[in-house]
C-alpha cells in the first residue's frame, strides 16, 4: 500500500492548496518513517511470508502502527503543521498521517495492535487485503487513479487559462511520480 498512501497525498492536495504537497506526502508515510529508527533499534521489524514480495509480509510496528501511536503521531504532526501552515493544514496533516492506518488496517494481516508495545496482549487488527493480491493492488491502483485526477484537475485550475501549460506540466509529473511508486511498490 506504498503508493495508495501517495494518492491520498495527491487528492487531498487538490482540496488544500494552502498545505505544501511536500508535507502531504511526508504526512501520508509518517507512520513508515517513524517505523524506520525503531526498527533499526530493533523494536519493530518485518518477517518475509514464504518468498516476500508485494504483500507478503509480517509487520511488526507495534509501536508506530499501534491505533493509539498513531492517533499520538497524527496529533503531534497536526500540531506542527498548525505552528507554520494553520488551523486548517493542522487538521488537514493530522488526518492525512491517521488515514495511513486505516489504509494498511485494510491490507495488513491482523499484525497491528490497539496499543503501544501490544499492551494487555489484546487482538491484532487487519483485515488482511493483501492475502487478495489483485484485490489489494486494485485498491491501490483506484487510490492512485483518484490522486492523479484530482491533482490534474487541481493543478489546472490553479495556473488558470494563460498558463494551462504549467498546470499540464505538473499533472504529468504528480501522475508519473503516483506511477512510479506504484511500480516500486508493487514489483520491487
Amino acid at each position: 500500500m506504498f503508493a495508495g498512501h501517495f494518492g491520498i497525498s495527491a487528492a487531498v492536495k487538490s482540496k488544500t492548496p494552502e498545505t505544501p504537497l511536500w508535507s502531504l506526502i511526508v504526512s501520508t508515510q509518517l507512520l513508515d518513517i517513524v517505523f524506520i529508527p525503531f526498527n533499526l533499534v530493533g523494536l519493530e521489524n518485518i518477517e518475509s511470508i514464504g518468498k516476500g514480495g508485494y504483500g507478503n509480509a509480517m509487520i511488526y510496528a507495534f509501536y508506530t502502527h499501534s491505533l493509539v501511536g498513531s492517533i499520538i503521531l497524527s496529533v503531534l504532526a497536526a500540531l506542527l503543521a498548525k505552528r507554520f501552515w494553520g488551523r486548517k493544514s493542522g487538521i488537514i496533516t493530522g488526518l492525512v498521517v491517521f488515514s495511513h492506518w486505516i489504509l494498511d488496517f485494510i491490507v495488513h494481516r491482523p499484525d497491528m495492535p490497539f496499543l503501544p508495545g501490544n499492551i494487555g496482549n489484546l487482538p491484532l487488527l487487519g483485515l488482511g487485503l493483501w492475502e487478495m493480491v489483485p484485490g489489494s493492488i486494485l485498491l491501490e491502483a483506484l487510490l492512485l487513479a483518484v490522486g492523479c485526477f484530482f491533482y490534474f484537475s487541481y493543478a489546472l485550475q490553479k495556473e488558470g487559462s494563460a498558463h494551462k501549460g504549467k498546470g499540464i506540466m505538473a499533472g504529468c509529473a504528480m501522475t508519473a511520480f503516483l506511477l512510479l511508486s506504484f511500480y516500486f511498490g508493487v514489483y520491487l
